[in-house]
């Protein structure tokens, strides 16, 4: 009983505020005293200031951290919030609306380990960068079947808020995860899905315990394979770049289908703009997308000769060699992407032949075409790389090398050969 209230009140940290102070009055009447106002600073991007002068267009204000008198523009300050806003949850409530405020209330919750906050109809997110206690079942417990001020701000709050409109309006309702990389929108994307997922799953397939706090759930088919989906689509098109290592490399918009009664009936996920030419080349300290490494780490030995695997550095498509990605295992990885696979219905003969395809775009990047003596026309003088990627894909090495460097196009009716040079094989 005492781990429950433990994890619980681990739980709670992130997600409640403590603001018993900001009701004092002496923090009132010390904030009215001052008179504090918001002006730009290069370091901190705003700090604290009061008013202790006004000369026409200009003011004279005291900086906060360390006392010292500067001469600012009128334009250039901006109002501070009474004490009682301090870590308010929902940013549309503050009596003064500014950048510098938005900002302040936003790095305050953050530093006191609340990384969502409303404006609006929005709900803020700022990465912690760490995994915090606040996507357990029992978290989703708590907020299904709440409205939206009833509880702290959260990405669960959203979703149960878009499902419950669905169900009430009889009208189908958005979820838009946007931000720079890095920001987050992966992560809340899933556990959007996550939450979709525990609410709306099947009665049939449904087993709670008549315990509120021990709630387990084993979800259906359907439900497994929604929340199954991402590994793959992380696998095959997420990678590590200087900002993020679990970058989304495309974008995607995921539908998810209720029937009549909520309950989840299928989905379907949509993707775009892919980033290919992160295959082929990659930039210093980055990473090809995550599949790659996951192969050639986590393959047995028995695949690993079947697909003609080598080691990182024998490959030019992996420019930067193995780039391992801190407290992540690609081995384990590879598992999980297998595991998902086979939940998703994939067969075995299916997954060797798209492991086969990802091997063969490793060997496309070890291919060497050179310019023959006399002529601009390419040739290849070693096939290794041919034959082997052929043999993957089930290709006659013949007919390829002659469709690389001698390929058929049309010409009005006729079909003729054409020399490719170096730079066009």
């Amino acid at each position: 009983m005492a781990v429950r209230n433990s994890s619980k009140d681990d739980a709670e940290r992130y997600l409640f505020a403590d603001r018993g102070y900001v009701a004092s009055p002496a923090t009132q009447a010390d904030w009215t005293a001052k008179k504090l106002v918001w002006v730009a600073s290069e370091r901190h991007g705003f700090e604290a200031a009061s008013m202790k002068e006004e000369r026409g267009d200009e003011v004279v204000v005291e900086l906060a951290e360390n006392g010292r008198r500067v001469v600012v523009s009128k334009d250039d300050i901006q109002k501070m919030n009474p004490p009682k806003f301090t870590k308010v949850e929902d940013m549309a409530e503050l009596t003064c609306l500014n950048e510098a405020s938005v900002l302040h209330n936003l790095k305050d919750r953050y530093y006191s380990g609340l990384i969502y906050t409303y404006s609006g109809l929005f709900c803020v997110v700022i990465n912690p960068y760490k995994n915090l206690p606040i996507y357990t079942e029992q978290i989703v417990e708590m907020y299904r079947g709440k409205k939206r001020h009833e509880l702290p701000p959260h990405i669960y709050a959203i979703s149960e808020t878009a499902y419950r409109s669905m169900l009430q309006d009889r009208e189908d309702q958005s979820i838009l995860c946007t931000g720079e990389s890095g920001a987050g929108k992966t992560e809340n994307t899933k556990k959007v899905i996550q939450y979709l997922a525990h609410v709306a799953s099947s009665h049939k397939a449904r087993k709670e315990h008549t315990v509120p706090t021990t709630v387990s759930v084993s979800y259906g088919e359907l439900e497994k394979q929604l929340l199954q989906a991402n590994p793959i689509l992380e696998a095959f098109g997420n990678a590590k770049t200087v900002k993020n290592d679990n970058s989304s490399r495309f974008g995607k918009f995921i539908r998810i289908n209720f029937d009549v009664a909520g309950y989840i009936v299928g989905a379907n996920i949509e993707t775009y703009l892919l980033e290919k030419s992160r295959a082929v080349r990659q930039a210093k300290d980055e990473r090809t997308f995550h599949v790659f490494y996951q192969l050639l780490v986590g393959a047995g030995e028995h695949l690993k000769t079947d697909l003609l695997l080598e080691s990182f550095n024998n490959y030019r498509f992996l420019s930067n060699g193995y780039l391992p990605i801190p407290g992540q295992q690609d081995k384990d990885n590879y598992q999980e992407t297998m595991e998902s696979m086979k939940i998703m219905g994939i067969s075995n003969e299916e997954i060797t032949c798209m492991l086969r395809m990802v091997s063969a775009v490793l060997q496309y990047g070890n291919i060497v075409f050179k310019k023959e003596r006399n002529t601009d026309q390419a040739s290849m003088p070693d096939n290794t790389a041919a034959q082997k990627l052929c043999h993957l894909m089930g290709l006659n090495v013949t007919e390829f090398s002659r469709a690389i460097l001698t390929p058929r196009i049309k010409v009005g009716r006729d079909y003729v050969q054409k020399a490719q040079t170096k730079e066009q094989a």
